[in-house]
């Protein structure tokens, strides 16, 4: 099916550009102006789209060509962004940085391409001047591109003009800048920035960064941009209940457990699934009439004192997975099913401890051969996946081998027919069936 989808993505220079914050600030200035939107983030970020969803109040999705071919990442614009809207996309790390770090394959650079998306160069001038140019050509000239402009973010309203002069010898109009806003400036941390939900008057902060885009941001102009991106085509086949029993699969979703896909949950859905919320931080037991579990990523390591302190949570999930529920475990989840976490009690489900590192562990995007038949997989098959972690476990299991696209392979995951608990991220999109495989053997168990 083919359809107007009016978008435009938001390109870096690099990691720190200020992506995110441009994005929030012009989707909120968007958003008070009764446009209809949707967000979506280039590549496998969890904290960039829980902004993107503070904003709008729908979910923010994932558009990654690591995990999809380009005709699925063209359906999911088509299906998601308002005719009468536009969709804004932020992009990932610099414009043309890939998997490997030797390409552009499923850069910001290659998504906009792919999905013939006009793109705007995000550029924060630091220590520069007519260099700013130089910089700016460079992007426009380094591959086959889709940039049609530029926005100066960290610009004040007094030197805009001057940069302004100097960004446009590259070539392309500059729509603005977004000035700085230090009231409403967002921290970071290991993984990048920290969640939406642990901001104090994160609303009034994103006004005052839609104010300064008001200000400084030619939005008339933007959205023209993003109305000239022509039709997509939505040709993807809609996935099918595997089941007609009822099968409720409960979903960990607080402070320490909140990085998830969008899509993950819309297929887990579409499979059968009824997804049922709960907080190991602050219920007692996992809900009642469950068939499943779903143990997302987040940042245990910060709340690992609550999380000890929480006891019939523990030994309820205990005596749950290792009495057969189904269960699937991701990075922060698998840590909260080991027996310590820095030397706190968890789950014990896991014969093993993990601790945090100040180093960045083996990460970025892995394929998943399966060595055994478990919960997910037959033996053989093979599942995309990636790795983001700063913690190191014990014993990471050796039910799966990962292999990065550089070749570099490790053992990895705990699994066996009810369980898949381990350092890997899943994208159920990419891997329908193991989402199947998931939903059948909750309602096998049911």
């Amino acid at each position: 099916m083919m359809g107007n989808a009016p978008r435009l993505l938001l390109a870096g220079t690099g990691s720190g550009c200020g992506k995110t914050t441009v994005t929030s600030a012009l989707l909120r200035a968007l958003q008070r102006r009764g446009t209809p939107l949707a967000a979506f983030k280039c590549g496998p970020d969890y904290i960039d789209p829980m902004f993107h969803t503070a904003v709008l109040g729908i979910p923010s999705r994932n558009l990654d060509l690591f995990f999809v071919d380009e005709a699925a990442v063209c359906g999911q614009l088509a299906r998601h962004i308002p005719a009468d809207g536009a969709g804004i996309i932020e992009g990932v790390m610099g414009f043309y940085d890939g998997i490997s770090g030797t390409s552009d394959a499923a850069s910001a650079a290659h998504l906009a391409r792919a999905t013939d998306t006009p793109a705007v160069l995000v550029v924060r001038p630091r220590g520069q001047s007519l260099s700013l140019a130089a910089e700016i050509r460079g992007f426009c000239d380094f591959a086959p591109n889709t940039l049609r402009g530029v926005i100066l973010n960290g610009v004040s309203k007094a030197m805009y003009p001057f940069y302004k002069a100097i960004a446009e010898k590259a070539g392309l109009p500059v729509y603005g800048c977004l000035p700085p806003v230090p009231e409403a400036e967002i921290p970071d941390r290991h993984l990048g920035l920290v969640t939406a939900q642990e901001i104090g008057g994160l609303q009034a902060k994103l006004d005052r960064l839609a104010d300064a885009a008001e200000q400084g941001m030619d939005l008339d102009g933007l959205l023209a941009l993003a109305r000239s991106a022509p039709p997509l085509e939505d040709r993807s086949a809609p996935l099918a209940p595997v089941t007609d029993r009822p099968v409720r699969i409960a979903v960990a979703q607080d402070r320490a457990f909140c990085f998830y896909y969008a899509d993950n949950f819309d297929v887990l859905c579409a499979l059968g699934a009824e997804l049922v919320p709960f907080s190991p931080l602050a219920d007692e037991k996992l809900p009642r009439g469950i068939d499943g579990l779903y143990l997302g990523g987040g940042y245990p390591e910060l709340y690992a004192d609550q999380l000890a302190a929480n006891r019939s949570m523990r030994a309820d999930i205990r005596a749950a997975v290792q009495g057969g529920l189904p269960a699937v475990a991701e990075c922060g989840g698998f840590l909260y099913l080991h027996r310590t976490l820095d030397g706190k009690a968890m789950a014990g489900v896991i014969d093993a401890d993990a601790h945090m590192t100040k180093k960045l562990q083996p990460f970025g995007y892995v394929t998943l051969t399966a060595g055994r038949d478990n919960l997910l997989c037959p033996a053989g098959e093979t599942m995309r996946a990636h790795e983001f972690h700063y913690a190191q476990s014990s014993d990471n299991g050796r039910a799966f081998r990962a292999e990065k696209p550089n070749g570099r392979a490790w053992d990895c995951v705990h699994a066996n027919e009810t369980l898949y608990a381990g350092f890997p991220h899943l994208y159920f999109r990419a891997n329908p069936a193991a989402g199947a495989r998931f939903v059948r053997a909750c309602a096998s168990k049911r």
